[in-house]
């Protein structure tokens, strides 16, 4: 079941109605079922690797607390990353590991054929198991207690509205809302809903529209694409995974809202940043702070936090390159069983590490001259790091990636006209609207009946878009992580 299907909002409203009529238990017990039913839809059989992660968490934070000695504390805390990552290692990279092995035995000079392991990567494995580690490290440092209600803890795990692509989110962030029901507002139906159908006419409207020209364009062998065809190509799939991946979070945070549940923001207009710091915190804010508190920051023996906002933040220490370059080659496999992946994660690292080098220097510029220069660099820095991203192969990615350094590369078109044209009319439509979002709004708010009737024109032309674009064809771009 897909968000972006008239299934999921039968199912959700269906949901609803119980989710406010059952009483304590009757209520949690639904919920647990039906987010076991939410994946099933996908895979039944796959239902029991993910209750075999929360039961191999729950065990092991009650051993954590029990523990007597910090010795005792560490072990059962190993048993549940080892539990966790052995299972995130077999179903996500086994079978690069297998492949990447024959490539390395065939170039020295041997025949070697191992038979590859029929998997299928579980829908959103590496969320839920992100939850499920992140509980087990928060008990242990003695952040929370351990929760001795398994059909609590099991609920968090898999609560539908963030169960396949997050946000990630913290124990102390969402259990209370579970346990103890916020009452039923109009204010948190009406606003979910809005914040869905914000969702949709992201994901439907644009990103799905823009997907077309995404997936033509990288299909062209990068040998005929010149330089300002590959800079378009990675601005538009910026465009189309940001809106993809905000509008599944609208979505979540609005399917949640309904609810009465509070859910961290896990976009801010990251394409307006001044800064690889600021974009981070700006996006996909739950998992850039989870690395930073459970990889990250420990690495560089900094203390942590115990909150799903900021981002990856600098330290002044000797070991926070090492930790930098480790952080982000880890978080670049996270994203996928492909060497590609590696290559986004330390495309970052690199002008991460150089923005820490040369930022002292440039305190003398004017501090205009460094808001928008600081824009329009980390903007291009940005998009080019997405070419990574999105290529089927290494080679592919460092072949377009050379393009944008070369000269001659620059003096040719190869795509559609229209491709182009797509490009620039999403750009400056994003600038708008973020214009609008951060100087103009407030300003209307004053004058509630031209607000009221800017709002009914905005949110009309959603809804009549959504109705017309709505249908599930493509799946949510994180859906595979």
């Amino acid at each position: 079941m897909i968000f972006n299907s008239v299934t999921f909002f039968v199912y959700l409203a269906i949901a609803l109605v119980l989710y406010f009529w059952l009483p304590g238990k009757w209520r949690l017990a639904m919920l647990f079922g039906a987010s076991l039913v939410f994946y099933g839809f996908w895979r039944w059989d796959y239902v029991w690797l993910m209750l075999y992660s929360i039961v191999l968490d729950f065990s092991c934070a009650l051993l954590i607390e029990g523990a007597k000695s910090q010795a005792k504390k560490r072990f059962w805390l190993g048993c549940s990353l080892v539990g966790n990552l052995g299972v995130l290692f077999y179903f996500k990279y086994l079978l690069l590991c297998v492949q990447t092995f024959e490539y390395v035995v065939s170039f020295a000079g041997f025949q070697l054929t191992i038979p590859h392991p029929d998997i299928i990567l579980p829908l959103g494995i590496s969320f839920y198991t992100f939850h499920g580690m992140s509980y087990s490290f928060d008990v242990y440092r003695g952040f929370i207690k351990a929760e001795r209600d398994f059909l609590l803890f099991g609920t968090y795990v898999t609560f539908f509205p963030q169960l396949v692509a997050g946000p990630i989110l913290r124990a102390r962030e969402v259990m209370p809302y579970l346990e103890d029901r916020p009452p039923f507002q109009w204010d948190n139906l009406i606003e979910g809903g809005r914040r869905i159908l914000n969702g949709l006419f992201l994901k439907v409207v644009i990103a799905d529209n823009l997907a077309e020209f995404v997936d033509a364009g990288f299909a062209i062998d990068p040998t005929y694409l010149s330089a300002i065809d590959v800079w378009t190509l990675a601005f538009l799939f910026g465009f189309q995974i940001y809106f993809d991946f905000s509008g599944y979070s609208h979505i979540a945070l609005g399917a949640a809202r309904m609810m009465g549940i509070h859910f961290p923001e896990n976009f801010n207009f990251p394409y307006f940043s001044t800064s690889p710091r600021e974009f981070w915190k700006r996006w996909h804010i739950s998992l850039s702070s989870w690395i930073r508190d459970y990889l990250y920051l420990p690495l560089c023996g900094v203390q942590v936090r115990d909150e799903s906002v900021g981002g990856i933040e600098a330290t002044d220490k000797k070991a926070a390159t090492r930790a930098l370059f480790l952080t982000w080659a880890i978080m670049g496999m996270w994203h996928g069983a492909n060497w590609t992946f590696l290559y986004w994660g330390l495309f970052h690292a690199t002008w991460i590490y150089l923005y820490r080098a040369i930022l002292p220097k440039l305190q003398p510029i004017p501090k205009s001259i460094r808001f928008y220069g600081g824009w329009v660099v980390t903007l291009l820095l940005a998009m080019a790091s997405w070419i990574p991203f999105r290529s089927e192969t290494l080679s592919n990615a460092v072949a377009m990636h050379s393009k944008l350094i070369n000269p001659a590369a620059y003096l040719s078109l190869g795509m559609r006209e229209n491709t182009y044209l797509v490009a620039a009319i999403t750009m400056l439509g994003l600038i708008l609207v973020f214009v609008w979002h951060e100087k103009i709004r407030s300003r209307f708010e004053k004058s509630q009946l031209a607000y009221c009737l800017l709002d009914i024109a905005f949110w009309g032309t959603q809804l009549a878009s959504v109705f017309i674009f709505l249908r599930p064809v493509k799946q949510f771009i994180y859906f595979q992580f």
